[in-house]
């Protein structure tokens, strides 16, 4: 019995009981970092170590890729920092937030503005709410002309208004 193993999921049903390798390669495969951790550890929180290894053994990081674990907000950060891109998927909870499977919108990372369905990009983005605090958020605005098309108007867009915020 291993006692640094741990119960991890592959997905919400679908248990493991051991261990996870995190493991950074260049498009050749060839490995230039790895991590092992327990079964339960997340696999975002390891990027930096990954990126650090992988430079220290003399590789330029110049792209990274990787599931949905990987594009929290730290790990999108550390690759602006770090002056990396990373591609990888946006988790749901990221771009939908609370919003149903029919109320689903993208963000496209390279415009930094949220697609909206049937692919309405926002306008524009503004910084709003406190100015003196942390507490500033962004709220993305979409042209109403695109109301008449929209499948979702009677729930999303209401008359006489200019934009549609987010």
């Amino acid at each position: 019995m291993d006692k640094d193993a741990k119960l991890g999921y592959k997905a919400a049903t679908t248990p493991f009981f051991g261990c996870k390798r995190h493991l950074a390669m260049t498009p050749k495969r060839i490995i230039t970092a790895a991590v092992v951790t327990s079964g339960e550890k997340g696999d975002g929180q390891f990027l930096e170590t990954l990126v650090n290894q992988s430079r220290e053994n003399g590789v330029t990081v110049e792209k990274g890729t990787g599931d949905t674990a990987y594009s929290g907000k730290e790990s999108l950060k550390l690759a602006k920092r770090a002056h990396f891109q990373l591609h990888s998927k946006l988790h749901p909870i990221i771009s939908n937030g609370s919003r149903t499977s029919g109320q689903t919108w993208d963000f496209n990372k390279d415009a930094g503005m949220f697609v909206r369905p049937p692919g309405f990009m926002a306008a524009r983005v503004a910084r709003t709410g406190k100015t003196r605090s942390r507490n500033q958020s962004r709220t993305y605005y979409f042209d109403t002309h695109h109301r008449r098309v929209c499948p979702q108007q009677p729930e999303c867009y209401q008359l006489r208004r200019r934009d549609k915020s987010l």
